[in-house]
């Protein structure tokens, strides 16, 4: 793909390089082998941060880079973007009575967290060595199979094959949470009902996977107090979220853009 192909970006008179939009097509999804998409949902990023910028820049504001992680600072950048979106977008706070129906029109939704009691054999090996990982996945394709044909052989082989401490236990982690294992394993073990075997082995960090659960605790129902704290935070990012767009909507429709697609937003 060549940045020839496409219309140059100008906004309210400014004409944006094309090796920013190229920068950035590198965070857009597109189809494979259609390149073309990521350049055009680029150029639309591209052109409202653009605009964002102007209009922080023309307001003469200055924010210093805030720290947005361990030794990890914003750039000029969006330091100015934030310090714009901080003094043009407010949004109330949601009242309780708003907060207590976002609650009652599904109270399922706020649980306490689940436990599971959890069975497993590892095939370890070193993820970074492919010839290493297809002889373990293979071999523990072997083992899920032996493990569905004969499920209540399933802490014998486990004793047998696990390359995991866990073997002494045949093959048990007892009890555990969510955050308690590897986010790979955790993503296998919610869809899992109580008994079930994983019929394909499981990548990690650590090897390959053969799952059972032993089984599963949902979490009770919370009550409203304990999760009103929660529900105001997420109805009031929402709320600002809205409240963002539709300022980005209004810089918009007052801009005179060319090369990209931003009407309607």
């Amino acid at each position: 793909m060549t940045a020839a192909l496409f219309p140059d970006l100008v906004v309210n008179g400014e004409t944006v390089p094309h090796t920013a939009i190229a920068a950035e097509t590198q965070n857009q999804e597109a189809p494979a082998g259609k390149p073309g998409i990521a350049w055009r949902k680029a150029a639309n990023a591209v052109a409202v941060r653009t605009l964002l910028l102007q209009e922080a820049r023309a307001r003469g504001l200055d924010p210093a880079p805030a720290e947005v992680g361990p030794g990890r600072h914003e750039t000029e950048e969006e330091a100015l973007i934030r310090g714009l979106l901080d003094l043009a977008v407010t949004v109330a706070p949601p009242t309780e009575a708003e907060v207590r129906a976002e609650w009652a029109r599904d109270p399922q939704r706020f649980r306490a967290p689940p436990l599971w009691e959890v069975s497993h054999i590892l095939v370890a090996c070193d993820p970074r060595d492919a010839a290493a990982m297809a002889t373990a996945e293979a071999r523990a394709a072997d083992l899920a199979r032996r493990a569905l044909e004969m499920p209540r052989g399933f802490a014998r082989l486990a004793e047998a094959q696990s390359d995991c401490g866990s073997k002494a236990a045949g093959g048990a982690l007892g009890q555990i949470g969510p955050g308690d294992t590897v986010p790979e394993f955790e993503a296998a073990l919610r869809p899992l009902a109580e008994g079930e075997i994983t019929a394909v082995p499981v990548p990690t960090r650590h090897g390959w996977h053969v799952i059972r659960m032993d089984a599963v605790a949902e979490g009770a129902v919370l009550p409203f107090e304990a999760v009103r704290a929660r529900i105001a935070a997420a109805m009031e990012k929402a709320a600002w979220a809205r409240a963002a767009r539709d300022y980005v909507t209004r810089l918009v429709a007052a801009a005179e853009i060319s090369g990209a697609d931003l009407r309607p937003l």
